[in-house]
């Protein structure tokens, strides 16, 4: 029998929703033939939980943890945190370095489509269609009316290097634009401004929870506000179609796309490409999610089903396809 542990929490703002997601995961996988504990990542204490909800501190040196006597190493981690520490690299190479298997994609790959900005600028050299955008960092002297001149509003600021929408703002005049900035440089000093391509929100889920690259479906997101902010992503008042509706050949285009960036940024295990649908028909690329959500409310599970995929299967293939 294989030990799992199934890791969540992390130390940034969206702890609470990884805990969220890794409660589903292990739930997904209790019934399955595993060794099955819960571990809980937090600033200063890393825990195994075991069925019984009793707590036993993991060791740094080897991820390991003693239930008495005997000494339990994890035979594979299944990665639910995110944000910092687990969807932006860190652990990734920790684990790497002491030789876990883990399920989601490496330490190059996480901190690459962890930051944006950065991110972006490889997918548009390689053809993808990514929304116009100033990249913003400490040494940046361009003032807020250049920005809006090559821009022009509205426009999205966006902490590089964050998720669920924390700490991005809509802009729609030139007075809310440095309160904006201000608001993203408290998550990162690193900020995207992109200009808004008005269009569908669609997302794209792909896994290799098969052995093979296989995108599972398109959602059309219909926030009822201005965007796909934190509260619309957890309040479960967003309207999300799945499939979305739109014309055949573009439904195609957009899950080819898809696999074809899992498969450019060397991803693994379950991600989500997030997308706007433009006035001309065309995808424009918005983002890259290499955690993305596993919660009651979240997109990527929601598709699976739709795809004919249960999340104990889905779950389940991931680890068996990490220990292959």
């Amino acid at each position: 029998m294989k030990t799992v542990g199934v890791i969540m929490g992390g130390y940034s703002g969206e702890a609470d929703v990884s805990m969220a997601s890794g409660q589903v995961v292990f739930e997904s996988l209790a019934h399955k033939n595993f060794e099955l504990f819960r571990v809980e990542l937090r600033p200063k204490k890393w825990e195994a939980i075991d069925q019984g909800n009793k707590r036993y501190p993991i060791i740094s040196d080897d991820f390991s943890f003693f239930i008495g006597d005997r000494k339990i190493k994890f035979d594979v981690v299944f990665n639910a945190i995110h944000g910092h520490p687990g969807e932006d690299g860190p652990l990734a190479g920790y684990f790497d370095m002491i030789g876990q298997a883990y399920t989601s994609s490496g330490q190059f790959a996480s901190a690459l489509t962890f930051n944006k900005a950065e991110c972006n600028i490889i997918l548009e050299r390689y053809g993808f269609k990514v929304p116009k955008s100033i990249f913003l960092h400490a040494e940046s002297s361009i003032s807020e009316a250049e920005i809006v001149e090559r821009l022009q509003l509205p426009c999205f600021v966006k902490p590089c290097r964050s998720g669920s929408s924390l700490g991005v703002s809509k802009v729609k005049s030139l007075s809310e634009l440095e309160p904006a900035i201000k608001k993203a440089q408290a998550i990162d000093h690193k900020v995207l401004i992109e200009s808004m391509v008005p269009g569908l929100e669609l997302a794209c889920g792909v896994s290799d929870h098969s052995g093979k690259v296989q995108s599972l479906a398109v959602t059309h997101i219909r926030p009822l506000g201005d965007f796909f902010d934190y509260e619309s992503k957890y309040s479960g008042t967003t309207e999300e179609i799945t499939p979305a509706d739109i014309p055949a050949e573009v439904y195609e285009k957009i899950m080819r796309e898809t696999e074809q960036v899992y498969q450019l940024l060397e991803l693994k295990g379950l991600a989500r490409v997030d997308y706007i649908l433009d006035a001309e028909g065309k995808p424009v690329l918005i983002e890259v999610n290499t955690v993305p959500g596993f919660s009651a409310e979240s997109i990527l599970p929601k598709q699976a089903v739709y795809a004919g995929i249960s999340l104990p299967e889905l779950f389940s293939s991931c680890i068996e396809n990490t220990l292959s």
